[in-house]
């Protein structure tokens, strides 16, 4: 990941102020240097203040020596530097001091004005030898000379280190705006990435709900039925035994209603796993086609208990294959990708008369009210009003055998309303004996369906004993 300056600043591993080794390694031998060169001009400032050249030497080392601080503070260098200009030394501390003033963060006015001074000290300090060297005759240049020859002398002096020092100090901070930039863009970069994933593993949980939910509309309600059917099959096989025969069919046809439609989702959860889908997709085929085929030829039979095992059994293969897959989300990319909604057409409205007369047909007694003019919906509308009217129906059959049952449609201007409401169911013993699992998730998987599509949904027991489930969606 790249850092920004201050990251990069703080994370040095150079001595005291220093970031690198490498910057304190360069100051040093940068004061050696300045040391070495104010101490050279020390001998002829001692001569001509009429000191000691030991005391010019000396005082020469220890100013070229300030140049080691120049990082920390570049104002007290080009002070020193400008305050022993007179002194002709400490040119090279005067310009690594101005390139370093000026490439620092300091106000530009400040480095304006040190600069200014500077060019003034030299401007001063140059002309004065100059002139003096054409009075004594050293110099045999004419007037024009040494005011040439200040100028230049200055302007050398000062603008080039100035000029080049705020080219850096830009370049650096531009380096530093670019860092930070590039380290805004990553993180960036790594939020967007997270939330896709989550987006994802949120798409995949969804689609695996609503797979599951399909699923169990799908089997809770036939097998009910198949298990209601098989059990007055057990009863009255030996007494009615063409009623049994009827009743051996319609359990036949459910089993076969049910592998049909889980046949359907299967091919769409297969659909695009490549060879390896195609050959679980011919297994699965196989075992389903053989079970369905097996519960033809059982629905003849008079014995109640092989008749209803025949389907129950097909279901629970089929229902096993699609729980496997839906579990390991390899199908979740194929059911998205089938049709407009993403999974198998489902049921619609027009087929609730047949699921009323399926439970009916099953001992139920119950009764269909349509209220309204009818129209046709959207197909998810559609199917959500339908799944909720065959999950209420499905948990009368479980939990309220015998009992009666209403189902009334509204259709009314902006939204279709259901609510199936069935009475106190008879005591214990006096009607059928099944008891059938619950999985406890039927409710709420309508309360999401209806939800979804932005209805309401309420269950709950009647003042009577008995239990209601009304759902509105908007249409």
């Amino acid at each position: 990941m790249t850092t920004t300056g201050e990251e990069h600043t703080a994370a040095g591993t150079g001595p005291w102020w220093w970031v690198r080794w490498r910057s304190a390694v360069l100051d040093a031998g940068l004061a050696l240097a300045s040391a070495a060169e104010c101490g050279g001009e020390g001998v002829r400032f001692a001569h001509d203040a009429g000191l000691p050249v030991p005391i010019g030497v000396v005082f020469g080392v220890i100013a070229g020596s300030v140049l080691l601080v120049r990082r920390k503070w570049p104002i007290a260098v080009v002070l020193v530097s400008i305050a022993i200009t007179p002194a002709q030394m400490g040119f090279l501390m005067g310009l690594v001091g101005l390139y370093t003033l000026a490439a620092s963060e300091l106000p530009r006015r400040i480095t304006a004005a040190l600069a200014a001074m500077s060019f003034a000290g030299m401007l001063i300090v140059t002309f004065v030898r100059t002139h003096q060297g054409v009075m004594s005759g050293d110099v045999t240049m004419g007037d024009w000379f040494v005011p040439f020859a200040s100028i230049t002398t200055a302007i050398g002096m000062t603008a080039p280190p100035v000029l080049l020092g705020l080219y850096m100090g830009a370049r650096r901070r531009l380096m530093e705006s670019l860092r930070e930039r590039a380290d805004s863009l990553e993180r960036e970069l790594q939020l967007l990435a997270e939330r896709a994933e989550e987006r994802a593993e949120w798409a995949r949980s969804e689609e695996r709900t609503r797979i599951a939910r399909e699923m169990h509309d799908v089997v809770a309600h036939r097998v009910s039925l198949m298990v209601v059917h098989a059990a007055a099959l057990q009863a009255i096989a030996r007494k009615d035994p063409e009623k049994a025969v009827k009743n051996a069919a319609l359990v036949g046809d459910m089993g076969r209603q049910a592998l049909t439609e889980l046949r359907e989702m299967l091919g769409v959860l297969r659909s695009g796993n490549g060879a390896d889908g195609r050959v679980s997709a011919a297994s699965s085929s196989a075992a389903l086609s053989s079970t369905s085929s097996s519960s033809s030829s059982s629905s003849s039979s008079s014995s109640g208990a092989a008749v209803a095992a025949v389907p129950l059994a097909a279901v629970g293969v089929a229902a096993a294959v699609a729980a496997s897959r839906a579990a390991d989300g390899s199908g979740v990319g194929a059911v998205s990708g089938a049709g407009a909604g993403g999974v198998v057409e489902g049921p619609c409205l027009a087929e609730l008369d047949e699921l009323v007369g399926q439970s009916a047909a099953a001992g139920m007694v119950v009764a269909l009210s349509v209220e309204g003019d009818v129209r046709a919906y959207a197909r998810e509308i559609e199917q959500t009003a339908y799944r909720v009217v065959q999950e209420a129906l499905t948990n009368v059959h479980k939990h309220a055998a015998g009992a009666k049952t209403y189902v009334r449609l509204a259709h009314r201007m902006s939204e279709i309303a259901m609510q199936v409401e069935n009475e106190c169911p008879p005591e214990v013993g006096a009607g059928s004996s099944v008891r059938l699992p619950s999985g406890g998730n039927g409710l709420l998987g309508m309360k999401e369906r209806v939800a979804a599509l932005g209805g309401v949904f309420v269950s709950g027991p009647t003042d009577a004993g008995g239990f209601r489930v009304s759902a509105v969606i908007p249409a």
